[in-house]
């Protein structure tokens, strides 16, 4: 199907313990299409996290195959992975990985730099603009709140205009109006550049603006609970 963006079939996630081997994930069989938005919930240690990253090449299947538009990300090397995540994912996590000695400017425009954008920091002040932070350009994430540094790394993600953006409990570290403030941001970035939102987060009220909610336990699909975009906006 052309508007599948990723497909994983009977995936597996098993590392090398201490005490022998420990299963992650265990045959996860899941679709996703384009502009959708998933939440992924589910107790601490049921394997969200794992998941997401499978789905961003930032860890590799130890068994079954992960697709991502039409790439098979359990069979590509190092580079092309990285190539892969730098011209069509973004990633936001729940600790914001800016890097302190650049301003936020500099922090939003450096990766598309180095993917060859000749627009590079017009497009980082576009974006550091459009979540509310044309005023603080030239700051440097300790002159930040964790808000405005959140808000930072959300421009970092969807500045490569990316068809898949990954969220790691983005509102984890932040407070209730901070929070609510990311979470608008997230579906507004959604709504503006067309991506497909994937997120992994505990929070209730992030998880039911959501198209489809999946459940884990235990490394497995429990269950999923799917509405239609109206009723996720509602």
């Amino acid at each position: 199907m052309n508007d599948m963006v990723l497909s994983l079939r009977d995936v597996e996630l098993t590392l090398q313990g201490n005490a022998g081997p420990v299963h992650i994930l265990r045959g996860i069989t899941l679709d996703v299409t384009r502009g959708e938005s998933v939440g992924l919930v589910g107790p601490s240690g049921s394997g969200k996290s794992s998941l997401l990253m499978l789905m961003g090449g930032l860890e590799r299947a130890t068994g079954g195959q992960v697709l991502a538009m039409g790439h098979d990300l359990t069979a590509l090397g190092e580079d092309a992975l990285a190539r892969f995540r730098r011209e069509h994912m973004g990633v936001v996590f729940q600790s914001f990985h800016l890097i302190p000695t650049m301003t936020a400017l500099e922090n939003v425009a450096t990766p598309l730099e180095l993917a060859g954008r000749r627009d590079a920091f017009e497009r980082a002040e576009e974006e550091l603009r459009a979540v509310g932070l044309g005023h603080r350009l030239d700051h440097y994430p300790a002159q930040l709140s964790g808000g405005e540094q959140q808000r930072v790394a959300l421009a970092r993600a969807a500045a490569p205009r990316p068809d898949i953006l990954l969220a790691d409990e983005p509102t984890g570290n932040l407070d209730g109006p901070n929070g609510q403030a990311i979470m608008e941001l997230l579906f507004g970035l959604r709504d503006r550049h067309g991506a497909t939102l994937i997120l992994v987060t505990h929070a209730p009220d992030l998880a039911a603006r959501c198209d489809r909610v999946i459940r884990l336990s235990d490394g497995a699909i429990e269950g999923e609970d799917r509405k239609s975009r109206k009723e996720a906006a509602e």
